[in-house]
Order: structure tokens, then sequence, then C-alpha cells
């Protein structure tokens, strides 16, 4: 099993290119099963989780190839329209392939889904917007087993923002009967990329982006040429790499907009952010102040950039308290972090994180994506060698990460 292995004391400096967004592309991706035909994308990273997606569309009758820069899926009439566990029990997201196939077929049989082990996240929002779409929902044997003669437009309110439930029910909608209004709709930059792919099939949105959104259903649509948004959570942790090592980094093709949160915060510590038309710069500090944070759904402080941020406060001057709201059990980096020398006190959902003058360089082990992300940039100012493993966690959303770190001047590998 490869592990990252990481020296720290090296600063990092020079510009850097984000990556496609692991988080728009799969929804992306899954809702091609709404269209026959040949969809065309750009900027797709090359991920574990984009290889999981893959492998499931092609259970389901697609083809999948990388043409160049292009990844290309050939639709035609599904060859199932059932799931399997072995597949989706490898990412959380193969649950958006239930909208689709129900609108499009009628019919869908999807496992419950698996993923990072960051929380229970029910998909309870999901199957009940399927419901008020007018769809049987069984829950038999670990399967969803999901029914509807014609799927009819409906207002549907969610209890809490939910990103995948707002997905799933607007690709479900785009092609039921009549109009459909979603309320207190997740307004995540992702959501807005689908709604736009969406509508480049044919399909009639607006309001994406906000928290109501609303679909006029269409009777067919067509396949497209897309290019997938950049990463705002790659983004994130370059900056945030960048200011940990008290460096000068330019990160490129991020709109800063997305990440607004972030360096709403990063300023507040002490750092001097430059924004540009589509990059930004974060210039070296010789030390920063401790601040706190509190996670919630876009346009605040977004989960998935926690744990990073945690690792920066690892050692910053003073002290920051942590409040995740989002997910129940994403302090699992607390104790690996600890390892390291960080002083960190973890209650359920509340984190104080005390800044030491220095981290120490151990082994430590990945327990979820963003986890391994945050092991990965506190081994970048720990003393000495810290070796990071179990990071297939780190290849399902992060594309070549430690290739783009070496070229900023880490000391980082692969073993």
């Amino acid at each position: 099993m490869d592990k990252m292995v990481v020296m720290g004391g090296f600063q990092l400096n020079g510009e850097v290119e984000t990556s496609g967004a692991k988080n728009a592309a799969l929804p992306i991706l899954f809702s091609t099963l709404l269209a026959e035909g040949e969809h065309t994308f750009f900027n797709v990273p090359f991920l574990k989780d984009i290889e999981s997606t893959s492998d499931l569309l092609t259970t389901l009758g697609c083809q999948i190839e990388r043409v160049g820069p292009a990844l290309k899926v050939q639709v035609k009439k599904a060859a199932s329209l059932e799931a399997h566990y072995d597949l989706v029990r490898k990412m959380r997201a193969s649950i958006l392939c239930l909208g689709p196939l129900l609108a499009k077929y009628g019919e869908a049989v999807v496992s419950l889904p698996g993923g990072c082990a960051i929380g229970t996240r029910p998909i309870d929002l999901h199957l009940d917007g399927m419901k008020a779409l007018g769809a049987t929902i069984q829950l038999e044997d670990g399967y969803v087993k999901a029914t509807a003669k014609k799927l009819v437009g409906a207002n549907i309110l969610f209890e809490t923002s939910t990103v995948g439930g707002t997905e799933n029910v607007m690709m479900a909608a785009v092609l039921a009967e009549g109009r459909s209004v979603l309320e207190n709709a997740a307004k995540e930059p992702e959501i807005v990329d689908l709604a736009n792919y969406l509508i480049a099939m044919g399909a009639k949105i607006s309001g994406h982006g906000t928290s109501v959104i609303t679909i006029d259903g269409v009777d067919k649509l067509k396949p497209a040429t897309f290019e997938v948004m950049a990463d705002r959570i790659e983004a994130g942790t370059l900056l945030i790499a960048g200011a940990l090592t008290k460096g000068e980094v330019t990160v490129k093709k991020i709109k800063h907009e997305s990440i607004d949160a972030l360096i709403v915060k990063m300023r507040e510590c002490g750092f001097q952010i430059d924004i540009g038309s589509d990059s930004v710069t974060v210039r070296k500090a010789s030390g920063w102040r401790a601040v706190d944070i509190t996670t919630n759904p876009f346009p605040l402080f977004p989960t998935d950039l926690q744990a990073q941020f945690m690792a920066l406060m690892t050692v910053a001057d003073g002290t920051s308290v942590i409040s995740e709201t989002v997910f129940e059990n994403r302090f699992m980096h607390v104790q690996e972090l600890s390892r390291l020398g960080a002083d960190i006190t973890p209650k359920s959902r509340v984190a104080v994180v005390r800044g030491v003058k220095m981290l120490t360089g151990a082994p430590v082990m990945a327990t979820d994506l963003r986890a391994s992300a945050s092991l990965v940039l506190a081994g970048l100012v720990a003393r000495g060698e810290t070796a990071v493993s179990r990071i297939y966690h780190l290849d399902r959303g992060y594309e070549k990460l430690e290739n783009k770190l070496s070229n900023l001047g880490a000391k980082i590998r692969r073993v």
C-alpha cells in the first residue's frame, strides 16, 4: 500500500494550476444517463473517484474514453438499471445515478452508498425528494429500489441544505412532467456547474446558486460539450500549503469567489492574499494569528477545508476554536496531528487548537480524503520525516498532489 513521505522544513514558492473539481465532475458524469449519445467533457481530473464513476457507468451500458484532454461518454440505452454494492461502496457519490435512472427509465436499483467514514450522511433527503416527484421507494437488502410510471413536478422543501440531495432531485426533475421548485436548495458552485451542464443539454432551470431552484421538465435532453469548473478545495489546500511553509504561492485557474470564506479567514490570520482574474496568491508571512472557524454550507467556510485549516492553526500564534457543524465525525485527523506534536483538545463537534512552535515528523495514518491532505500539509512544516499511510484516500480527490507540491519546492515522494 502506498505511503506519502514528506520531509519538512522546505519553503514553497511558485505557481500551480488547479485541476478540475471532483465534486462537480461526479454529478455531471452521472447526468449523462439522462441523454443518449456522445457527451464530451474537458478539465476532468484523473482521480480514483472518477475511475469508480466510469466503472459504474460502464456497467450501466456507457462507454468511457479519454481522448487527449477530453473525456467522452457514449451513452446508450441502459444495459442495466442496477448499481451494485461492489461499486457503490467505494464512493458515496454513486447514489447520484438514482435520479437520472429513475427519470429516464422509471426504475432504478441502487446500493446504499459508501465513501469516507466522516459521519452518517443519510440519504433520506434524496429519497424524500424522489417520493415527492411521484416515485415509490423501497429499501431491501441494502438497496434502494425506486419505481415511477412518470415523475411529476412538485414543490420540495429540503429540511436541511444537502448538496447531493439537491443534485439528485434536480437531475430527476429535469425530465419530470411540469414544474418543480426546490426550496432550501444547496448553493455550492458545484450545484451551479451541474445546472449549467443540464441547461446545455436542454433542461430548463433557473435560480441555481440560490436557495430556490425552479425546474420546468422537458421531454428529452441531448448530449453536449462542457468544461468542468476548477476544484476550489484543491485550490484552498494549495494556498494553505504555501502559507504553512511561509512561502509565496500563486494558485491559477481558480475564481476567488469560490473560496472567499477561506480568503477572509487567512487575511484575518495576517496573511496577504492577492486576487487576480483567475488566480489567488498568498504572500510570505513570518507568523500568523490563530483564528476561529465554523464550517457551514456555501458561501460560508467549507467543511472540506476544515482539516487543512486545522493544520495551519497547529503552528499559529494563539488558540483557535474549530467548530464542525456539517458532519458529526470529522475530527479523526486530530489524533494523527497530535502524533506530530500538535496541541489539540477535541470535543464532539468542537476542537481547541493551541499553536505550538514546531511539529515533529512521525508515521501517521489517513482516515479520510481531507484528513489525508491535512497530514501532508502538517508534514511540510514538521521537523524531520512524516510518512502518511493509507493515501488511497488522497487519490480519491487530489490529482497528483505530490507532483504539484514538489514543483513548488516540497520534498515529498510516494513509496
